[in-house]
């Protein structure tokens, strides 16, 4: 089954020409079954790009997805065009208040991670719509930095600054392999890191009802199950793209940034030569996954969800 997403979003031209199925709301209309509502609140500066890395990823499940942009409701965008957030995301203000319920909500990581949370300058909304999610999301996904603040918002972990960005391709090893969550998994996995920040197992294990489900020694934890919250963190990124990283290095060098090659990213470690996606397949293995796992689980009445 395809996912449904507006025919003049930039992703649906793309993820068409990639071989992933998508669709337009009148061919989702004439399909006699209730879609999976995803929603996707985007705190990245770079709008379009994640929401094409998140729409490849949720897009190649045999099921139908309703994707719904959403952004916070006081800050504004600086690096996305004031048309297409006007076109394709609903502020948070207004979801809620539609009293609306989804059954699959990701949070993305966002460029404020050295800050402490609460000098964010939308940490009380984010706070509220963690809140919210208990109530009207079935199944919430944290990535990287949106991770973080769940963890600290629910369990008062916190994360630590590194003394350097830990930026590169980790091996990441599978500690929970019966996990429905790691089903079809290898015993461990590549995944694309760059962040300053971690948060440790050790803090992990004074919370209660908290289970890691991947970890490395050198990046620490990977994937954690918060059951009581019906959430998932992934600390890394499998939705980079290919190239995510190169950029990301690109950018630093050319800005004089001090910053090492990414590790185990070029071939032979060698910037001139074009990087290697070796994390493609389990990226879509874990979201496959947690969207499987969402429609097995979450209740057909959606008024049901949160109850």
């Amino acid at each position: 089954m395809p996912i449904k997403l507006p025919e003049s979003l930039p992703a649906y031209d793309i993820l068409q020409s990639e071989g992933v199925m998508v669709m337009g709301a009148a061919r989702a209309a004439r399909q006699d079954i209730r879609p999976l509502r995803i929603g996707l609140l985007n705190l990245m500066p770079m709008k379009i790009t994640t929401e094409t890395q998140f729409a490849r990823l949720i897009g190649a499940t045999p099921l139908q997805i309703d994707f719904h942009l959403i952004r916070m409701s006081e800050h504004q965008s600086r690096h996305t065009a004031p048309e297409h957030m006007e076109a394709f995301y609903r502020t948070f203000a207004e979801v809620e208040a539609t009293g609306e319920k989804f059954d699959g909500l990701i949070i993305t990581g966002a460029p404020v991670e050295t800050l402490d949370f609460e000098e964010v300058t939308y940490w009380d909304e984010l706070q509220r719509i963690f809140d919210w999610t208990r109530s009207h999301v079935h199944s919430t996904f944290g990535v990287c930095w949106g991770a973080m603040a769940m963890a600290w918002h629910f369990h008062k972990i916190p994360k630590h600054i590194l003394d350097h960005k830990a930026f590169g391709c980790f091996r990441q090893r599978v500690l929970q392999p019966s996990s429905p969550f790691l089903t079809g998994f290898s015993d461990d996995v590549l995944i694309p890191v760059s962040r300053w920040t971690e948060m440790r197992e050790e803090d992990m294990a004074k919370a209660e009802g908290l289970k890691v489900l991947i970890a490395s020694p050198e990046t620490g934890p990977c994937l954690v199950e918060d059951a009581a919250h019906r959430a998932l963190w992934i600390f890394n990124h499998f939705e980079y793209d290919s190239e995510t990283l190169k950029k990301e290095y690109d950018r630093d060098v050319a800005s004089g940034t001090p910053i090492n090659v990414p590790l185990n990213y070029y071939p032979e470690n060698d910037p001139s030569r074009p990087p290697l996606n070796r994390w493609r397949s389990h990226a879509h293995l874990l979201y496959g996954n947690w969207i499987n796992q969402i429609y097995q689980t979450t209740p057909y009445d959606m008024a049901d969800i949160g109850k």
